[in-house]
């Protein structure tokens, strides 16, 4: 297990607590980002929703995406 999903509960967290933090300090730039609506539908929402779902969706290997640079050196 990496340390990524080790810390999960961590990292989760700590977004959660810069999200109530950052709304505190800036609640103009949040309160512009909850009017971004289309059909009753926050679009900020949707496409972090999108980013996270597309990967799965076309199956991506993210460990194999460190290995793109030097097979492109390999096309060349």
């Amino acid at each position: 297990m990496g340390i990524f999903e080790r810390y999960l509960t961590l990292w989760v967290a700590l977004c959660i607590l810069s999200g109530v933090g950052l709304g505190n300090l800036v609640p103009e730039l949040f309160g512009a980002i909850a009017r971004l609506e289309l059909a009753h539908v926050n679009l900020v929402v949707a496409l972090f929703i999108w980013v996270m779902i597309y990967p799965m969706m076309v199956q991506i290997d993210f460990s194999a995406i460190k290995d793109v640079a030097r097979s492109r050196r390999d096309w060349c």
